[in-house]
């Protein structure tokens, strides 16, 4: 530190700073002590609430810094002693040299944009720049078996047969390597393999997690990032997609599948709760996996209060919720070509049996005409007409209604366990009699609806607890209620209604209960395609409704049950009842309008008991039309109904504050102000030119995966407290160059695996493995790494050795061999792992469901994420249960049957079996002495009174166990 400007400020004072001295001197004004800061050279340089000045440029001895951190008082000394923190002397020797040399503060790194440097630069010119400098050499190539064996795993995750590997070894031509890079980066399960990493990210599961823990349909969403990743959609696009693919311009199913990415939060579903309380809790982590992902920024520390270290306030972190915020969360079905060709033959094959239907009337035309006439006849004397009437205006508690054309009204947005509808009606009609309420399905609706219970209780289903009528501030009486569903059983979620509850139905599920005062009872309908209900309510004495009138819908239950698609008429009849005809219907009955006889014959063949099986069959064709397969997506709101953010006070969400704007933190580049201020205007954003994380934060976790390490060590974090980059030329080079390569992943991996730095040997060179040069080495990239491989890798290479591994691809998750206990026993949402059969027994790991509360044993074992929040690293533990599992697990048991089986059918010399059994398991051919070893090994199996399959199993056992075996090379 003698010489001049030695010192670097972002290397060696901003870490002391923040480590020491920003939790109560920097960003956080409500924990800032003194009127000081130290972020901030404006504030370091002028006076504290003591009067002193904090630093002097050039003056040590004159900065109250510099007093204080070197005080012997208890009263004065900084870090204060109640905080437990306390300054080395290299610190305080770093800080009083650095404000020796001028106190100058610089940006921080990561913040400012990636700068350029010499075009002719590569991965191999900085790495070996900085070896250069600490006096230590580059190790030499690998060998051809090792780089083979490495280069197939980092890219596919598989390794190769002994076959690919001899192809590549033999093969002398100058471009072979490069011809491999290129055919693995080709390869269908480059995709998988590279999606398991960003599935870490995206928190990807098969449930729901929390205490019930239900399956959920997502994985179109997985598939689809393995099929983004082959085609090596630009990242940028690749992640715009996911953020806001909805919002694209003619948004593709393929682009609103991709926002599953933020639907892959964990849905509560447990009685008692708040759904909007969890709604809010589902947004937290959003803004916070967004932060991690794309930006290298802790945005979730600022849930609660301003950032204690870097530069994000409080009411940044709301307004980039705000940006998030504006989705609904519906459930979408896949409009695949072969789906839409089975609906058209299912609407024609409707269609065919509506034309048919005539013919089947048994007996003569003149017989049915007869039996017609006299069903109009006697249903035009049950029948009322009915006025549709439109609210004049509408009022709720959190669900949005709209007016719909046909006089129906369509509600939509979040729902609370206690909605109120206030509909305030006006029509020049006199006398009403009664008010009818129509309910039915509508395609935008949870199950079709009618209602948008969409959580907990009968999906699409609704529960109106409550009617009320007023006029004039008066409430008007209410005589009767019937409807039309008032024989179904009451439920409350799916499962099927015990016998004995069905008396007890008829009194509490229909109309007239919404007229007893008592919440807890209703008329309720249940969800799905093709529901038409009415209810009607009768008055006490005719009602004006010139002069207004007032109807209050109140929807309250354990689960929230509020109506999504219903339309009000109203009557004069004396004589108005349910009659369970469709409006249209009950009108031309009503008017006698002859004009829609042939609407009336339908009606009639569908209720006659003569059609009864005939109905039946339309009837259940209707209700159950070709649906594409369901996934979870993000759509944005209409402008009509744009979502509010409020600052939650202490990130408590029964502390809502003032609204915030959408914006994006204000220490980097504002959003472009000619654009909204949305979710798909933020996506562009972190891809702007001047955007400093993006780039970096996605190169340094691709370098990550290759190396172990990242240029960066926090890969989720590359604020004030993270460690400096070990290259940061490097790093800033290899993000322009991303960008100069069009954001392409594929480009990127082949410009790291072609680097002489990639091809290194892992040989240590003869430091201890212990001794801080060593570690210099393992952080400066003067040998390959060797690390675990990951869960996923460690499988899936076991069963590509024992030559069963299925190469297919997609669909949902399959249940690999494990104890069916672990998914049952002492585990909340208790649930049957029934053991796949046939190839998905042996499908990729990748494929295997991820149940949250209990995941598959393995992958946990060697540290696999469960899906319940965001992982930018996965830990790397080493434990004795990992080599119990390698040599008990079921899975791998069944591996090793199947490797014996294999390496006995391909020959009958011994020798020969030994090395074909090692190359299937480690790729490079046995050493002499390592095939004397296991010879040992196989005669003490022998020894033991094993033969034929099981002796060769045992041998399969103890070499997959090896910890080349599951060694990054």
């Amino acid at each position: 530190m003698a010489s001049a400007h030695a010192v670097d400020f972002n290397r060696d004072v901003r870490p002391v700073l923040a480590q020491q001295c920003f939790t109560c001197h920097g960003m956080d004004d409500h924990g800032r002590k003194g009127k000081l800061r130290l972020d901030l050279s404006e504030s370091a340089h002028g006076k504290g609430k003591s009067g002193e000045i904090a630093i002097v440029p050039g003056k040590p001895d004159a900065s109250e810094v510099i007093q204080r951190i070197f005080s012997t008082d208890e009263d004065e000394v900084m870090p204060p002693p109640h905080t437990k923190k306390v300054m080395s002397e290299k610190d305080k020797a770093t800080l009083k040299a650095w404000i020796a040399e001028g106190a100058k503060y610089e940006a921080h790194w990561a913040y400012s944009p990636p700068k350029a440097t010499d075009a002719k630069a590569s991965i191999d010119h900085f790495i070996r720049q900085r070896l250069d400098k600490e006096g230590l050499k580059p190790s030499p190539e690998a060998d051809a078996y090792t780089l083979v064996r490495r280069v197939y795993l980092d890219l596919t995750g598989l390794p190769p047969t002994p076959a690919e590997a001899d192809a590549y070894v033999k093969d002398k031509a100058p471009d072979a390597y490069d011809k491999l890079v290129d055919s693995l980066l080709a390869s269908k399960h480059y995709g998988e393999r590279w999606a398991r990493r960003w599935l870490d990210l995206a928190r990807y599961a098969d449930t729901n997690g929390f205490e019930k823990d239900r399956p959920r349909q997502i994985w179109p969403y997985r598939d689809w990032v393995v099929k983004a990743l082959n085609d090596d959609m630009p990242f940028d696009q690749f992640s715009i997609k996911q953020i806001a693919g909805d919002m694209l311009p003619n948004a593709s199913a393929e682009d609103f599948i991709a926002t599953g990415f933020h639907r892959n939060t964990m849905l509560n579903e447990e009685g008692g709760i708040d759904p909007n309380e969890y709604r809010f809790y589902a947004m937290v982590d959003r803004v916070g996996v967004t932060g991690t992902a794309w930006m290298g920024l802790t945005l979730n520390c600022c849930q609660c209060h301003t950032h204690k270290y870097d530069p994000i306030l409080h009411t940044d972190y709301y307004s980039v919720m705000a940006l998030l915020n504006n989705a609904d969360e519906p459930t979408y079905h896949i409009p695949t070509p072969d789906i839409k060709a089975q609906q058209q033959a299912h609407a024609a094959k409707i269609a065919q049996l509506e034309a048919d239907w005539p013919k089947k009337f048994p007996g003569s035309e003149s017989a049915m005409q007869s039996r017609l006439a006299g069903w109009i006849e006697g249903e035009a004397k049950r029948a009322s007409k009915w006025q549709i009437v439109r609210p004049t205006s509408m009022k709720t508690t959190l669900p949005h209604l709209e007016q719909q054309p046909d006089g129906f009204i369509l509600g939509s947005g979040d729902i609370s366990k206690s909605d109120v509808y206030d509909l305030n009606l006006k029509a020049p009609i006199q006398g009403v009699t009664a008010l009818r309420i129509e309910v039915a399905s509508h395609p935008s609706l949870p199950n079709d609806g009618p209602g948008l219970t969409n959580y907990e209780g009968p999906l699409g289903g609704f529960f109106l607890s409550e009617l009320q009528a007023f006029q004039n501030g008066q409430r008007v009486k209410i005589a009767h209620a019937e409807a039309t569903n008032d024989e179904e059983e009451d439920r409350i979620s799916d499962a099927a209604t015990k016998p004995k509850a069905k008396a007890k139905a008829r009194k509490t599920n229909n109309a007239s209960a919404a007229l007893d005062a008592e919440m807890s009872s209703g008329w309720q309908v249940l969800g799905g395609i093709g529901v038409r209900h009415a209810a009607v309510f009768q008055f006490e004495r005719p009602v004006d409704f010139t002069k207004g009138f007032d109807l209050k819908m109140l929807f309250e239950k354990h689960f929230a049950c509020p109506l999504g698609h219903f339309r009000i008429s109203v009557t004069t009849s004396d004589h108005a009842t349910a009659t369970g005809h469709p409006f249209e219907i009950e009108e031309a009955l009503a008017s006698n309008d002859a004009s829609k006889r042939a609407v009336l014959l339908r009606r009639f063949l569908e209720t006659a008991p003569e059609m009864k099986q005939a109905a039946a069959q339309l009837a259940a064709l209707r209700k159950n039309p070709p649906r594409g397969q369901p996934t979870l997506v993000m759509s944005e709101r209409p402008a009509t109904n744009p979502r509010a953010t409020n600052r939650y006070h202490r990130g408590e969400y029964l502390s809502p504050k003032e609204t915030v704007p959408p914006a994006v933190p204000a220490f980097l580049p504002a959003l472009p102000k000619d654009a909204p201020a949305n979710r798909l205007t933020f996506a562009k954003w972190l891809f702007a030119p001047e955007n400093p994380l993006t780039a970096r934060v996605a190169v340094n976790r691709q370098w990550h995966a290759f190396f172990g390490r990242g240029l960066v060590q926090s890969l989720e974090d590359f604020g004030y407290q993270s460690e400096p980059p070990s290259h940061p030329e490097l790093l800033d080079w290899l993000a322009i160059e991303f960008l100069k390569q069009g954001w392409s992943l594929k480009k990127l991996h082949k410009l790291i695996v072609t680097s002489a730095t990639y091809k290194q040997s892992s040989r240590k060179t003869m430091v201890s493995a212990r001794s801080e040069k060593s570690e210099l080495e393992n952080s400066l990239y003067a040998h390959a790494p060797r690390f675990r491989l990951d869960a996923e890798i460690i499988r899936d290479s076991a069963l590509k050795a024992a030559g069963v591994l299925s190469p297919k691809m997609g669909g949902p998750g399959v249940y690999p061999p494990q104890p069916a206990s672990i998914t049952s026993e002492g585990t909340y949402g208790k649930f049957e792992w029934k053991t796949s059969e046939g190839e998905d027994r042996y499908r990729r790991s990748l494929y295997t469901f991820i149940k949250r509360t209990a995941p598959f044993a393995m992958s946990t074992t060697f540290d696999a994420p469960t899906g319940e929040a965001c992982l930018a690293k996965r830990d790397v533990s080493n434990s004795p249960l990992q080599a119990l599992t390698l040599l008990n697990d079921q899975m791998f048991m069944e591996a090793a049957q199947a490797l014996a089986k294999a390496v006995i059918s391909a020959s009958q010399d011994e020798d020969t079996r030994l090395q074909n059994l090692f190359r299937r398991c480690l790729t490079r051919p046995a050493a002499a002495d390592e095939l004397s070893m296991l010879k040992t090994f196989l005669q003490k199996q022998r020894d033991q009174k094993l033969e034929g399959e099981a002796l060769w199993a045992a041998v399969s056992r103890a070499v997959l166990n090896l910890d080349e075996a599951i060694t990054h090379p």
